[in-house]
């Protein structure tokens, strides 16, 4: 009952497998479990997927291994070549590191020999501009300026400039060779040039500023020299220097050329000989006023004589003075004579050279004595009325060569030339 529940399916019988083998006369059979099936058929299947699978591993080794090694060969050369491109970008960097440092050692080199060149033009200056500043032709410094002799004595305190340019620009490379961090690299780079060309322009402005001060002191010398020669030449006095009456020409030579300033410092060198000449040979002659502040009673020329009344020859000028007022010389020379003379009474004669020669005449007293120097505004004599003298006056008279000239002529000179001298 067991057995036949057990082998009943909804009622129906389900009989097992049974495998028959004959041989012969023997005839086997045995009873094939369903079980057994499935593990024999699950065996088989196992085996079989093992055979594939094997057969597909050894089939496709050869192209794993070969992928493999490719893929390990590009990522070789991939390294290789990014190894490469930074190598190239290091030699690069250092080449254009090199670069800089050989261009900011070039600058400072540049800014260093400008400096010399500008101290030696302080050294070739200076004695000019003293000279000029003796000879008072130096013109005003306007407001918000310098002194030209200020600013190149200050052109050698420099190194203040030049620290900061080797803090900015200098020290940097001693980084370049360390770093090869780009961007502050280059700031720093460009505040240095930046700072050269800030002292470069300033160093520019110094040069500008002496060639146009040289230019200018040149150009007031000859102005000057040439107004005393004019104002000379006027009154029809001597002027031994041919100053203007030359031809003149030359080579061109350009404000860039190291030449032009050598060139500009011996023209003003020689525009100041020859305003100091002029002076030199101005100031010999009688132009200063022997009574100032004193009107002239009586002019050079013909005239009607006080004493007879008969017209003759007034040989110097009068100047209406109180009594014991100083008559002062009005050039430097010396004292010929000192002491009475005819009509003229007391009376000083002073040899000016180049055969002027000036008297003081109807003095109350002579303060001076034969071969005695004296300068301009020395006091030679007191007014009075010694003499052929209808009262106290200075008789004042210039000569050359003994000849009479007009007094009056030198004295107008002289105030022309005043501001000059």
């Amino acid at each position: 009952m067991k057995a036949a529940s057990q082998s009943a399916v909804f009622g129906r019988r389900k009989e097992p497998h049974t495998v028959i083998i004959a041989r012969g006369n023997e005839i086997r059979h045995f009873t094939v479990r369903p079980w057994a099936a499935a593990a024999a058929g699950s065996a088989l299947a196992a085996v079989a997927i093992g055979y594939l699978l094997a057969t597909s591993y050894l089939v496709l080794r050869d192209d794993l291994i070969g992928a493999a090694t490719a893929r390990q060969a590009r990522m070789q050369h991939a390294y290789e070549d990014r190894i490469s491109a930074l190598r190239a970008q290091v030699d690069r960097i250092t080449s254009r590191q090199l670069l800089d440092q050989q261009l900011m050692e070039t600058k400072v080199s540049e800014l260093l020999e400008r400096q010399s060149q500008l101290s030696q033009r302080n050294g070739r200056l200076g004695p000019i501009l003293d000279k000029a500043a003796a000879s008072e032709t130096a013109e005003p410094v306007p407001a918000g300026k310098t002194d030209e002799r200020a600013e190149i004595s200050a052109t050698p305190g420099l190194p203040l400039a030049y620290a900061a340019a080797d803090a900015t620009a200098v020290r940097p490379f001693s980084f370049w060779s360390t770093r090869s961090a780009e961007p502050d690299d280059e700031s720093r780079a460009d505040r240095a040039d930046k700072l050269f060309v800030a002292i470069n322009k300033s160093l520019r402005s110094i040069e500008d500023d002496q060639a146009q001060r040289i230019d200018a002191l040149a150009d007031n010398a000859y102005q000057t020299a040439g107004a005393i020669t004019d104002a000379l030449e006027g009154a029809g006095l001597p002027v031994a220097a041919d100053f203007g009456k030359s031809g003149v020409g030359g080579p061109l030579v350009t404000l860039d050329n190291p030449m032009a300033f050598d060139s500009k410092v011996k023209e003003l060198d020689e525009a100041l000989d020859t305003l100091d000449r002029l002076k030199k040979e101005a100031r010999k002659l009688p132009l200063a006023n022997p009574a100032a502040g004193r009107s002239i009673s009586s002019t050079f020329g013909v005239r009607t004589d006080p004493l007879i009344g008969t017209p003759a020859l007034h040989s110097g000028m009068d100047f209406r003075a109180p009594y014991g007022s100083p008559a002062r010389a009005t050039a430097a020379g010396t004292v010929t004579k000192a002491g009475w003379n005819g009509g003229y009474g007391r009376m000083v004669e002073i040899d000016h050279g180049g055969g002027f020669t000036t008297r003081y005449a109807h003095l109350s007293k002579t303060l001076v004595a034969p071969d005695q120097k004296v300068v301009v505004g020395d006091e030679v004599g007191e007014v009075g009325s010694s003499g052929r003298s209808t009262g106290p006056h200075l008789h004042y008279e210039v000569r050359r060569d003994g000849e009479a000239l007009d007094p009056l002529r030198f004295i107008k000179t002289g105030k022309k030339l005043g501001q000059y001298l």
